[in-house]
């Protein structure tokens, strides 16, 4: 099984060195599970010829809002309502949770409450729940993931629901039925990358919220808890299709 992976942004160039490529994460992520994969640099206007090039596709991380006037955004936007239409899979880490949402309905917003960084804790809801997380129950002891992002989906598109939330972001992952499957936070990431990421992003973040993180992912394991986890999910989701 192919997957193209959409590569939305770029590592750091200081972290490249150590770290190597954005696409590279995201092979090795997916090659854990199994899956072969190929990428192409939407961030620089590389695009595939159709939709159907792939036998699914993955849209990464990015340092641009969905909201913004970037080059990729418009053609991104497209390509994705044309592979919902085709049922051609998509999943969405981080930026590509929000384009997806974006694209499809929803809304994204620079979040007035800030930054979310560090190992963040989500609750994981009940497939009956409502979308608006009103109603049903929650059934999982949480997931525990790596985080950095300000943007935020704030309103669902029509085919959404909602599989994971936490007190700091409402919508952290989406369910399209059988169609398209998205995670706010980042499964890719090591909790060296991320330290690595904070620091080079330093200038971005409250002084105050960075050494936070810092702190407490000094005494975290090398990998988020449940990255695996979420790795072994998006290639069943994949396989299905």
């Amino acid at each position: 099984m192919n997957i193209g992976i959409l590569q939305a942004g770029h590592v750091p160039d200081e972290l490249a060195p150590l770290h190597g490529s954005y696409a590279g994460l995201f092979e090795r992520f997916l090659g854990q599970q199994g899956l072969q994969s190929q990428a192409f640099a939407v961030v620089d206007g590389v695009f595939p010829t159709s939709v159907t090039q792939a036998d699914g596709w993955l849209i990464t991380g990015s340092r641009h809002g969905a909201y913004e006037d970037h080059p990729m955004i418009a053609p991104l936007e497209a390509f994705i309502r044309e592979s919902y239409a085709q049922a051609v899979p998509l999943v969405g880490i981080c930026f590509g949770h929000q384009i997806m949402a974006q694209a499809l309905g929803g809304r994204v917003v620079q979040h007035p409450g800030g930054w979310c960084i560090g190992l963040q804790s989500y609750q994981e809801m009940d497939p009956e729940r409502d979308p608006e997380g009103e109603q049903g129950q929650q059934e999982a002891p949480g997931l525990a993931l790596n985080a950095f992002h300000q943007d935020q989906v704030v309103a669902l598109p029509p085919d959404a629901e909602i599989l994971a939330t936490s007190p700091s972001c409402r919508i952290a992952a989406l369910s399209y039925g059988k169609r398209a499957l998205s995670y706010q936070a980042h499964p890719e990431f090591s909790t060296q990358y991320l330290r690595d990421l904070i620091h080079a992003r330093a200038a971005l973040l409250p002084d105050a919220q960075r050494e936070a993180a810092l702190k407490q992912l000094a005494q975290a394991p090398p990998e988020a808890p449940d990255a695996e986890l979420i790795g072994e999910r998006i290639a069943t989701f994949f396989r299905a299709r």
